[in-house]
């Protein structure tokens, strides 16, 4: 009796690891942040406190960062 027992436990802890799964990717997409290069910043992006305030003053955007090989600032908003 042992066999059936076993692939019982087996497929439910199945289901649970798939819907654990399958939670973890709704909360990531509840939480999703679009990036794009600011079209307002001029240089080197070397100082994200400069990037966040240019960005802030763009509509509809919510913060900005200074990232990339060449030190581009891109600014935030939620999706």
């Amino acid at each position: 009796m042992e066999g059936p027992s076993r692939s019982i436990s087996a497929l439910v802890l199945l289901m649970l690891v798939l819907l654990t799964i399958e939670i973890e990717t709704m909360a990531e997409e509840e939480h999703r942040i679009y990036e794009s290069k600011s079209s307002e910043y001029r240089g080197v992006c070397l100082l994200d406190a400069n990037c966040d305030n240019i960005c802030k003053a763009e509509p509809s955007l919510t913060g900005g960062h200074c990232h990339g090989f060449f030190h581009n600032c891109y600014c935030t908003k939620p999706c």
